[in-house]
């Protein structure tokens, strides 16, 4: 089973992010913020990391430039969730590594649609219960 690490500092979010991915056959882990996150990369390296882009203390983008910096760091697909849509820090994103951008509120069909146009989940592994 492949597995996701939730990096958001809203329980709200990561409860649903959770719940969709359960259901698309990911271990979950979830941590409120990029340190501990950090952290959790360290000990293990997950399969997909799901960020919020606007961490308290360290931003996604720190966040993101210090995951593919570490041994492993290239592995995880990384998608990062925004509210808004500035291009400017979508490019930024892009550049410093992250995969896709899933943009805030989520559902299961576009998180499905994320993971499969990143590689991270075959049209074949597809359950809709969320």
């Amino acid at each position: 089973m492949k597995h996701c690490l939730i990096v958001d500092d809203s329980r709200v979010v990561r409860t649903v992010a959770r719940r969709i991915l359960e259901n698309l056959s990911y271990s979950v882990d979830e941590v409120e913020d990029g340190m501990t996150g950090l952290r959790a990369c360290r000990e293990k390296m997950p399969d997909l990391i799901f960020l919020d882009w606007n961490l308290p203390e360290m931003k996604g983008l720190e966040f993101i430039k210090s995951v593919r910096n570490q041994q492993d760091g290239r592995r995880p697909v990384i998608l990062f969730s925004a509210t808004e849509r500035d291009p400017d820090e979508v490019a930024s994103a892009f550049a410093a590594g992250a995969d896709e951008l899933v943009q805030k509120p989520f559902d299961v069909s576009l998180m499905k649609a994320k993971l499969e146009s990143v590689g991270a989940m075959a049209p074949s592994d597809q359950r809709l219960s969320a």
